[in-house]
């Protein structure tokens, strides 16, 4: 009874502060194969209420100016046909879907230093990723997706051609009348010459926050300060909402120090360290007027089989961080 009393005035007070329900969202992980209704019941019992769908366009290498994307080989969930059908499982339990197609460099190269060695071969990349965002606009136009990403940690191609992007945007509102963001690593946040043409300045949120091996949540919230610094000043600047088109911590040692880390390595469980983590950056950011919300990374369609205590990667899946996420984004 109490917890539905503290839910009423949350939910009083916010109607009242004239502020927009947070955006408590998780990045569903393309499938291998069609999933079912069920692959959607956990993401609703960890109270989400959006979800990042993710399909996927492949390079062979940086220098490649083909992107290869919607073919048979590839997984089902990373398809058109996969996407589409996420989107329409999400939406028939209430969750709402930004979504997100991203393009993966064979032996996951960093896609921000993807780098043409001619102009012929920009064109190229240009008229071959045109061709990837605009077939994922058309079905975000189809299923009335509310937010479309139009790019994720693409800093150098943006950079570079800055004309190219800012046509590509007038070309997506042609078709799509949702909302628009681009996800950018959070060292080159600053650097992103379209923000002002999109609805939020997206980013991947991997700051780094902390050295220590188990750090408090009071050292977290401290080194997050001068990031949040630039974050508002940004904010101010380009005068958008911000959104953390991604964001997490591995259950890892030292997990702080460079969130961004995927390396696989054996041990190292540290499951304090990520729920401190998580939390710091919570009390930091989500009763922010400003901050529009996030998207955990990362949220598997097989819930029962991943994640747990032998898993020192992102997701929080069978881990303690889950019930830190299913209470916080009860209440936000």
């Amino acid at each position: 009874m109490k917890k539905v009393f503290l839910l009423l005035l949350i939910a009083i007070f916010s109607s009242c502060s004239g502020q927009q329900p947070k955006i408590n969202g998780v990045s569903f992980v393309g499938s291998p194969k069609e999933i079912s209704p069920d692959a959607i019941d956990p993401v609703v019992q960890v109270n989400a209420n959006w979800a990042a769908v993710m399909p996927f366009g492949f390079l062979r290498n940086l220098e490649t100016p083909t992107v290869v994307f919607n073919i048979e080989r590839q997984w089902w969930g990373e398809r058109r046909d996969g996407a589409k059908r996420t989107i329409e499982l999400l939406n028939e339990k209430g969750i709402k879907v930004m979504l997100k197609p991203q393009i993966w460099v064979w032996r996951g190269e960093f896609t921000g230093n993807i780098k043409m060695n001619s102009e012929e071969q920009w064109k190229q990349l240009e008229k071959s990723y045109r061709e990837f965002i605009m077939l994922y606009a058309q079905l975000a136009k189809e299923m009335k997706v509310p937010i479309l990403c139009i790019g994720t940690e693409l800093h150098t191609f943006a950079q570079t051609r800055p004309t190219y992007w800012s046509e590509l945007i007038k070309e997506i509102r042609t078709i799509y009348k949702g909302k628009l963001t681009y996800a950018e690593n959070w060292d080159q946040i600053a650097k992103v010459p379209f923000w002002k043409q999109l609805d939020y300045i997206g980013v991947d949120a991997y700051f780094p926050v902390s050295e220590s091996k188990t750090p408090t949540v009071e050292e977290l919230r401290a080194g997050w300060q001068k990031h949040k610094t630039n974050i508002v000043k940004l904010k101010d600047t380009v005068d958008k909402p911000v959104l953390f088109t991604e964001y997490g911590y591995r259950s890892v040692h030292y997990t702080g120090k460079e969130p961004w880390d995927s390396t696989v390595v054996e041990g190292n469980f540290n499951f304090e360290a990520q729920n401190n983590a998580l939390t710091a950056l919570y009390q930091e950011f989500w009763d922010e007027p400003w901050f529009a919300g996030g998207f955990i990374w990362k949220w598997f369609h097989n819930h029962n089989e991943v994640g747990g205590k032998v898993n020192n990667q992102f997701t929080i899946q069978n881990k303690p961080s889950e019930k830190i996420i299913k209470e916080f984004y009860s209440i936000h």
